[in-house]
C-alpha cells in the first residue's frame, strides 16, 4: 500500500478516511488495494482505518490478531461483538465523512462489498459513509505505463490473429470438411497460445442467429456450421501469458462469407458503428479540454445514436467496460443503462466501447457488436487498435 498516495487522495476528496472491513475474504478489493495476501485464512471481523491525516489503526479479533501485521498503524484487539463495536468507535474518533466500499442504492454494485448491517452500526454512531467508487478506481483502474506498454503488446497480437481468422475461416468454409463456429475458437485459442496469450474462456465465434445472443458460446456438440452466405461475428480477447500485472485488449468485429451485406445488416452496422464513435468522440472532446466526465454519459451518447435509428429495443448492454489486470475491472464502466455509473473516467485507465444490435427471430435474425478499446492520458483518449468501418466480406 502506498500510504502517503491514498491519504492524499483522501484529502483531494475532503474525506475524512478510509475504512476497510472484511469478513472471509468478502472484499477482494481491500486486499488488493493494501496489499494483503488474499489466499489468508480469515474467519473473525477486521478492520483497518486511513485517516486522511495520521497513522492507520487497526482493529482485530484476538484470536486472529496478527491478520493485518503487515501494514502500519496501532493494533486494537476484542473479543466479544459489544469490544467490538466500543473499540470501533475509538478506532474513528475526529472523524465524520468515511469512504467504504459501500454504493448508495447498490448502484455501483462492482464496490459495494460491506453488507448493510455494518453500515448500519457505523450510521449509529454518528458516522457518515461515502462510497469509495472513485477512490478504488484511483487504486486499482489507473495503470502505469508499463502496464499500457502490455496493452498494446496484446493488440498488435490479437489484431494480426483475428485478420489471421477471417482467411482461415473464408478457406474452411469453401472447403470440402467445412468448418464450425467452435472449430474456429479452437483455431482461435490455439494462435492466442502460439503468441503467449492467455484468455479467460472463449473467443466467442457466432453465427447468423447465435450472434443474437450477446453471450453466446458455442461448444463441442452445440455449434453452428460456419457456411458461404453466413453472417459472422467474432468476440476475442487476450493478456500476456506470463506477467500478472498485464493489462487485456477486447475486440469484436462482424462480417459476410462469399456475399455481400444485405440492407438490413448495412442498416444495423451503420447504426451500432456512429454509436461507437459517438462515444469515442465524447470522451476524446472531454479529455482535449481537461473537462471531467462520467461512465454513464459515453453510454447515453452511444444510445441516443441506436435509439434515434429505430433499435434501441435491441441494445440489452452497457456500452463498455472497464479493462485492467482482469478483462472487467473494478473502475468506470460506460454504463447508463445496467447501472448509472456516475465514477469518473480517470487519466491512464483503458476500457471497452462496444455499442451492439441484437435482432429477435424473424426474417433476418443475427447481431452486430464493434468494439474497440481506449486508453486515456492527461488532455487525451486514444482508441488503441484497428477500427471497424465496414463488413468484413470473406
Amino acid at each position: 500500500m502506498d500510504l502517503a498516495r491514498v491519504q492524499q487522495a483522501l484529502r483531494d476528496a475532503k474525506l475524512d478516511g478510509w475504512l476497510f472491513y472484511d469478513h472471509h475474504v468478502r472484499d477482494p478489493l481491500a486486499y488488493r488495494i493494501l496489499g494483503l495476501d488474499p489466499g489468508m485464512h480469515v474467519t473473525r471481523r477486521w478492520f483497518y482505518f486511513v485517516p486522511a491525516i495520521g497513522e492507520p489503526r487497526k482493529l482485530n479479533h484476538r484470536i486472529e490478531a496478527g491478520k493485518l501485521d503487515t501494514l502500519p498503524g496501532d493494533r486494537t484487539v476484542y473479543s466479544t461483538w459489544q469490544e467490538m463495536e466500543l473499540s470501533l468507535e475509538k478506532l474513528l474518533q475526529g472523524a465524520t465523512t468515511i469512504a467504504m466500499q459501500y454504493s448508495p442504492r447498490n448502484a455501483v454494485m462492482y464496490v459495494a462489498m460491506v453488507d448493510a448491517g455494518t453500515i448500519e452500526v457505523l450510521q449509529g454512531m454518528g458516522k457518515t459513509i461515502v462510497s469509495s467508487a472513485d477512490l478504488v478506481s484511483q487504486f486499482e483502474a489507473v495503470l502505469t505505463d508499463r502496464q499500457i506498454e502490455t496493452h498494446h503488446v496484446a493488440q498488435k497480437k490479437i489484431d494480426r490473429i483475428l485478420e489471421d481468422a477471417w482467411r482461415e475461416i473464408g478457406a474452411r468454409a469453401r472447403g470440402d470438411r467445412g468448418v464450425t463456429e467452435f472449430d474456429m475458437v479452437e483455431w482461435l485459442q490455439a494462435e492466442i497460445a502460439k503468441e503467449g496469450l492467455i484468455t479467460e474462456h472463449g473467443p466467442n465465434v457466432s453465427v447468423g442467429a447465435n450472434a443474437s445472443d450477446s453471450h453466446y458460446e458455442p461448444v463441442a456438440g452445440r455449434s453452428s456450421r460456419i457456411e458461404r452466405g453466413s453472417f459472422l461475428l467474432i468476440d476475442i480477447w487476450g493478456k500476456l501469458k506470463d506477467d500478472p500485472t498485464a493489462v487485456w485488449y477486447d475486440i469484436t468485429w462482424t462480417g459476410v462469407v462469399d456475399r455481400e451485406a444485405t440492407e438490413l445488416e448495412r442498416r444495423v452496422f451503420k447504426a451500432v458503428t456512429d454509436a461507437r464513435d459517438a462515444a469515442i468522440r465524447l470522451v476524446q472532446d472531454r479529455f482535449a479540454s481537461n473537462q471531467p466526465i462520467a461512465g454513464w454519459e459515453p453510454d447515453a451518447a452511444a444510445r441516443e445514436v441506436i435509439v434515434r435509428n429505430g433499435f434501441g429495443e435491441w441494445f440489452t448492454h452497457r456500452t463498455g467496460h472497464n479493462i485492467g489486470t482482469e478483462l472487467h475491472g473494478a473502475g468506470a464502466h460506460l454504463d447508463n443503462f445496467e447501472t448509472h455509473d456516475e465514477r469518473l473516467i480517470l487519466p491512464d485507465t483503458c476500457f471497452s466501447v462496444e455499442p451492439g444490435i441484437y435482432l429477435p427471430p424473424g426474417r433476418e435474425c443475427f447481431g452486430v457488436r464493434s468494439e474497440i478499446d481506449m486508453i486515456t492520458r492527461p488532455g487525451s483518449a486514444v482508441v488503441t487498435g484497428k477500427i471497424q468501418r465496414e463488413l468484413v466480406r470473406i
